[in-house]
C-alpha cells in the first residue's frame, strides 16, 4: 500500500527483496580483530548486525602485561587465527576485563559487538603457570576467578565461556586452561553469574569433536545441574560426530527434559557440516602428501607463482606420476571418498557422485590428478570440501532435525576463526538460501522460521 511519509535521506528500493531484522551471530572469535578492524568481514557480509565474541574459553582479557604473547598463542592454536596478525593488530590498552570493555567502547563497527569473559584468560591471570598447565584450582583460586567473572559481567560481559575438548590446544600443544576443571571450579565460577542474575555459561564440551563419545552425556548432566543451581542459561557446541552419529539426539532430548527440573540448557547447532576447505591457498591441501607439491610449498612458492608452477607440464608430471606406498594410497582413497568438489556457487550438501573419488573414477584418473585439476579451476582458486562434522550420513537431513528441535540454538559459525581452512561465517546466508529456497536433497524450512531462529531466538538466548 501507498504510505504517506516524507522522503528519507536515503531510500532503498526493496521491491522483490526480503526485509528482515538483522541477524544475531552468537558464536564468533573476533576478540582481537574488534580492537583494530571496523568491518569484521566476512560476518558483516551476511546480514549480521550483532555478534558475540569470547567463545570457547579463549579471549584477551584479563591480561597480565607479560602474558600478551601467550594469549595470542592460545588464540592462534585454538582458533587458527594467525598470531602475526594478532600481534601486529592488537594495542594492549587494558589489563582487566572492564578495561577491555572500555577499549571496545571507544570503537565503532559495522555491527554491534558483545563479548564474554574467557576461562583461559581468567585462569592464567589468577593462577599463573599453574593455571596455564591445567593444575587443579584451590578454593582461593576459585574465589579469585569468580570475582573476576563477577566484575566482568557487572561491567557488561554477556557471560563466561570455557573449553573442555582436547581438540582445542594452544600453539604450544597445551590444552586450553580449564579443559580439566573439576566441578567445584565450574560451579564456583558459575555461582558468580547466579549471584548477579545475569550472564550465560558457554562451552565447548568434552567430546565435542568426536574425540570422546562417552563424556558428552556426562557433560550435559553437570550442565543441567549447574543451570538449575545458578538459575542461568548454559549453551554448548553440539555437532554430529562420525564415531557416534546418533549421539546428538540424546543430548538434545536430555537438555529438553531437564527444563522440567529448572535447567535452561541449549545445545548450539550449526546449519551445515563443519568442513575443511582444500585449495592452493589454504592451510590444508589434499595434495600435501605429494612430494613435488610439498617441495613447492616448502620453498615458499605461493599465490600466482604456485598456480603457474602447477601448470608447468614437468611439475604436473611429477605430481600426477607420483606412486604412493600402499598405506598412503589407501589413506588418499579414503579421503577422496569423503572429499567433494565445492563448486561455484558452493554446494554444501553434495551427493556421493560429487566426491573426488567418483569424479576421478568417471574420468579414469587418480584422486591426486582430479584434485589438482579441480584446484586449478577459477584461476587457481578452485576448492575441495571435506566435511569432518555433521555429515556422517552424507546429507543434511539430521541437521534439519537439529535445527527444528525445540531446545536447539543456531550458532557455531565461528566468524573470525580458522582463517586458512574453514569459512562458515556465511551460515546466516546459507540458512536463508539453502534451507528455504535451494535445497534439492530433502525437505526445506519455512522462511519466517529461519529468520526467527537467528534473530529473536539467538537474541533471547543471550538476554
Amino acid at each position: 500500500p501507498d504510505v504517506d511519509a516524507p522522503a528519507g535521506a536515503r531510500e532503498i528500493d526493496a521491491e522483490g527483496l526480503l526485509v528482515t531484522p538483522g541477524f544475531v551471530d552468537v558464536h564468533t572469535h573476533y576478540d582481537g580483530q574488534v580492537t583494530w578492524d571496523d568491518v569484521l568481514a566476512p560476518t558483516a557480509w551476511h546480514g549480521v548486525t550483532t555478534i558475540v565474541t569470547g567463545n570457547c574459553g579463549v579471549g584477551f582479557a584479563p591480561a597480565e602485561p607479560d602474558k600478551h604473547d601467550w594469549l595470542i598463542g592460545l588464540m592462534e592454536g585454538v582458533e587458527d587465527i594467525p598470531g602475526t596478525a594478532l600481534a601486529e593488530g592488537i594495542e594492549w590498552t587494558w589489563e582487566t576485563f572492564p578495561e577491555y570493555l572500555d577499549a571496545l567502547e571507544r570503537r565503532r563497527w559495522t555491527m554491534d559487538v558483545g563479548t564474554q569473559v574467557a576461562h583461559g584468560a581468567v585462569r592464567a591471570y589468577v593462577m599463573g603457570e599453574r593455571g596455564a598447565d591445567n593444575e587443579p584450582a584451590t578454593a582461593e583460586d576459585i574465589e579469585g576467578m569468580a570475582a573476576i567473572v563477577r566484575d566482568a559481567v557487572a561491567a557488561g560481559a554477556l557471560g563466561f565461556s570455557t573449553s573442555r575438548t582436547l581438540a582445542h590446544q594452544a600453539i604450544d600443544g597445551r590444552p586450553v586452561p580449564g579443559t580439566f576443571a573439576a566441578e567445584d571450579e565450574l560451579f564456583g565460577i558459575g555461582a558468580a553469574l547466579g549471584e548477579l542474575g545475569e550472564g550465560i555459561f558457554e562451552l565447548a564440551p568434552m567430546g565435542a569433536a568426536g574425540e570422546d563419545v562417552i563424556s558428552p552425556q556426562k557433560e550435559v548432566d553437570w550442565m543441567c545441574r549447574l543451570s538449575a543451581t545458578i538459575g542461568r542459561p548454559v549453551t554448548f557446541a553440539m555437532l554430529q560426530v562420525d564415531p557416534a552419529p546418533e549421539l546428538w539426539k540424546g543430548l538434545l532430548d536430555a537438555s529438553l527434559a531437564a527444563a522440567d527440573q529448572g535447567a535452561d540448557v541449549w545445545p548450539q547447532v550449526a546449519a551445515r557440516a563443519t568442513g575443511l576447505l582444500s585449495g592452493l591457498h589454504t592451510t590444508y591441501s589434499f595434495l600435501d602428501p605429494v612430494p613435488a607439491f610439498a617441495d613447492l610449498k616448502a620453498r615458499g612458492v605461493t599465490g600466482a607463482a604456485l598456480v603457474a608452477a602447477l601448470r608447468d607440464p614437468e611439475v604436473r608430471r611429477a605430481i600426477v606420476g607420483w606412486e604412493p606406498d600402499p598405506a598412503t594410497a589407501a589413506q588418499l582413497q579414503h579421503a577422496a571418498e569423503r572429499t567433494y568438489l565445492l563448486g561455484d556457487p558452493p554446494d554444501y550438501e553434495p551427493g556421493p557422485e560429487q566426491s573426488l573419488a567418483a569424479v576421478a573414477g568417471r574420468a579414469g584418473r587418480s584422486p591426486v590428478e582430479a584434485a589438482l585439476d579441480a584446484m586449478l579451476e577459477l584461476d587457481g582458486h578452485g576448492l575441495l570440501y571435506l566435511p569432518i562434522l555433521n555429515y556422517s550420513d552424507g546429507s543434511l537431513d539430521h541437521v534439519r532435525e537439529m535445527l527444528l528441535h525445540p531446545r536447539s540454538a543456531s550458532g557455531l559459525a565461528d566468524g573470525g576463526a580458522h582463517c586458512g581452512v574453514i569459512c562458515d561465517a556465511s551460515i546466516p546466508t546459507f540458512l536463508l538460501t539453502h534451507w528455504t529456497r535451494d535445497r534439492t536433497r530433502g525437505e526445506r524450512l519455512p522462511l519466517e522460521w529461519v529468520v526467527k531462529k537467528q534473530t529473536h531466538d539467538t537474541a533471547r538466548l543471550y538476554g
